[in-house]
């Protein structure tokens, strides 16, 4: 370790002191610590007011165009499919300043980690891309999270789907209407797919039509089981066939699709059992079935 990054590792812990100690004493004076007049009012607008107005007014105009150019160029079709299907409320140009946010954050750790380690002694030239690898690591986990997120909600809606399908046959051939159907099981349900059915039935009673806000669910979530369902669903209704009947047939489909995919899971997890079976217990079972043979034979016994 060189003298030189003993001084900057040095510099920086106690050029971020001094930085933290003028912040908090330049929050506490009485003209930058008041609240701003948006601040003020914004509990008796909170109906039209931005959520986000909580961010100090110096720094959210400068944070909003930071997200501009970091989504402007970089949105893609899949994100917004993930969004859509993890039920997140934010759009793709907010997903992409929440990266530039980890980013940040993930910079600022693998600085402390640099200097941490320099100050203890083993400091060296490769240390420099430490940052670089901590704000790279920090933006792609959350991509994962957001695809994780998006995977186990699309799980739990195939799940929910024979369900549902069963449930609004079962409506249909007591005599109820399609809209009435969806509205009792929007009501009484608690799951993801309830939930979104509960929007269908908003969106019908506002003015659309059963068939597109069916139809603007299946483009939204993307779930190919539940696609199928509303499309044969809005062809029954426009063509006038028995919805009852269909709706059973896609909900046996729906039934055989969890069964092909419970039996594809149960083969992966035999697979993935193979790994500690062949690298873990064989390898100790040989080493303990030839080491007595092994060690008897330089003992010169037997």
């Amino acid at each position: 370790m060189t003298p030189l990054l003993t001084d900057i590792a040095y510099a920086l812990v106690l050029g971020v002191a001094l930085s933290v100690g003028i912040a908090l004493v330049a929050s506490v004076t009485p003209r930058w610590g008041a609240p701003t007049l948006s601040r003020r009012i914004a509990p008796y607008l909170r109906d039209v007011t931005d959520p986000r107005g909580i961010v100090p007014v110096s720094i959210e105009p400068r944070w909003r165009a930071a997200v501009r150019v970091a989504g402007a160029h970089s949105v893609s079709p899949s994100v917004q499919r993930r969004l859509r299907q993890a039920g997140w409320s934010i759009d793709a140009a907010a997903f992409r300043g929440r990266q530039l946010a980890w980013a940040i954050a993930g910079v600022a750790i693998g600085g402390m980690v640099v200097v941490a380690v320099v100050l203890a002694g083993h400091g060296g030239p490769a240390l420099a891309v430490v940052p670089i690898l901590f704000g790279v690591a920090a933006v792609v986990a959350c991509d994962l999270w957001l695809s994780h997120a998006a995977a186990a909600r699309v799980a739990r809606i195939e799940e929910e789907l024979p369900t549902v399908l069963e449930f609004l046959a079962l409506g249909l051939s007591a005599g109820e209407g399609m809209l009435d159907s969806l509205r009792r099981v929007g009501s009484v349900g608690a799951g993801e797919l309830t939930a979104a059915i509960g929007e269908v039935v908003v969106a019908a009673g506002t003015g659309s039509s059963l068939s597109d806000a069916l139809g603007r669910l299946g483009r939204e979530l993307d779930v190919p089981a539940l696609s199928r369902a509303v499309d044969q669903l809005t062809a029954a209704i426009d063509r006038g066939a028995p919805l009852a009947q269909v709706l059973q047939a896609q909900a046996a489909d729906a039934r055989e699709d969890a069964k092909r995919r419970l039996i594809e899971s149960a083969g992966r997890k035999e697979i993935a059992m193979l790994v500690p079976l062949v690298f873990l217990i064989l390898p100790l079972s040989v080493v303990f079935a030839v080491f007595p043979g092994i060690f008897m034979l330089r003992l010169g016994i037997g």
